[in-house]
């Protein structure tokens, strides 16, 4: 009996080891995912910062009349 228990005992923790190891696989894999949309944002806000700088008149349009 004590020894059915073990196996069964180990049998778990080997399914509990391949589970973790799926699940830290899954989440490198979500970082580096997260990691290339933060530079690819961070391009994107630095090249639309470039635009806004180089459109003539346009700061004009955006600015809060002196009433407010």
């Amino acid at each position: 009996m004590d020894e059915e228990r073990l196996v069964d005992i180990e049998i778990k923790v080997a399914y509990q080891e391949d589970t973790v190891q799926a699940l830290n696989d899954a989440l490198c894999q979500q970082q580096r995912a997260i990691d290339q949309l933060e530079a690819k944002v961070r391009l994107l806000s630095e090249k639309m910062g470039e635009l806004a700088e180089s459109v003539p008149g346009d700061k004009e349009k955006h600015e809060v009349p002196p009433h407010y």
